[in-house]
């Protein structure tokens, strides 16, 4: 079977073509990012008027500083949370969504409407839930023997960004898993009734390995939202705190840089944190790819 060929007609219309996305890529990822590593190696003086070029001292103060290396494991555990959280909460929704034949349309749009609310308005409405003050969920939670108060408990606080973080991207991973639930043959899942295997087998052995594609693809989503989105979750709930018991690393950029105007070092953790996504992306696509049924 033959492939037909695209051609076009004039030999400058392709690079038109692209030319709004190189434009963009430019001014919005490579200037930044190329200002953010330069800015890396210079050092300001207190008032502004000195600066030093340090070469790696900004990074070499970071890794030695517990401050900085907290907000590493902090971070590590916040994104672990909010992908599991909101991956299997969504496929929760979607297997059970799958299943209906009259309502499906409908819930599928109210399950959709979260991923419209902006990070910060998320924040904001889980404070509220969970406000010790005026919450209803501390007022629930009381009556079960536990004082929740994510204002003085750092393990209240990180449950707190870890489920409205989640809120936000649950409905992103729905439409994923049921695209990809309704597209596995019904066929495949009546002949393993036919063979005697119960619900619960013929979604870990069948339905399950079919979506391996689309978790693998949500599962680097998401990991890549924990740690760059997730600002405004975190600013209107904990600000970091309490003890920086929530101080993720995109945040403890922002608290560097423009509250403390300490560039140097701002520059150098945005730096880091853009390299660990790097890795952890490529880590994902050489090594855990492998294992995907496609």
């Amino acid at each position: 079977m033959q492939t037909k060929r695209m051609t076009f007609s004039s030999r400058w219309l392709p690079y038109a073509l692209l030319a709004p996305q190189v434009i963009v890529t430019l001014i919005f990822f490579i200037w930044p990012a190329s200002q953010a590593l330069y800015q890396s190696f210079l050092r300001q003086d207190i008032f502004g008027l000195r600066t030093d070029f340090v070469w790696f001292d900004n990074f070499s103060r970071l890794f030695a500083d517990p401050l900085y290396l907290n907000s590493l494991k902090v971070t590590f555990v916040f994104s672990l949370g909010t992908t599991f959280l909101s991956m299997s909460v969504a496929l929760l929704f979607a297997v059970m969504v799958n299943r209906m034949i009259r309502s499906r349309d409908s819930y599928t749009t109210f399950l959709v409407w979260p991923y419209a609310v902006a990070p910060a308005i998320a924040g904001v409405l889980w404070w509220f839930i969970f406000n010790p003050s005026i919450g209803i969920m501390p007022y629930m939670l009381k009556g079960f023997g536990y004082d929740w108060n994510h204002r003085s408990s750092g393990t209240d606080a990180m449950i707190l960004v870890i489920i409205a973080a989640a809120w936000k991207q649950i409905s992103y991973n729905f439409l994923f898993f049921l695209a990809g639930l309704q597209s596995i043959p019904q066929s495949l899942i009546e002949a393993a009734a036919i063979d005697g295997a119960s619900r619960f087998k013929r979604f870990w052995t069948i339905v399950f390995p079919l979506l391996s594609p689309i978790t693998f693809f949500l599962m680097v989503v998401n990991i890549v939202y924990a740690m760059f989105d997730t600002f405004g979750v975190i600013h209107a709930t904990t600000e970091g705190g309490p003890a920086q018991a929530t101080n993720i690393l995109v945040y403890k950029v922002y608290r560097d840089g423009f509250v403390n105007l300490n560039l140097g070092s701002s520059a150098a953790q945005s730096v880091i944190l853009m390299a660990i996504v790097v890795v952890l992306t490529v880590i994902q696509f050489r090594y855990i790819e492998r294992r995907v049924n496609y």
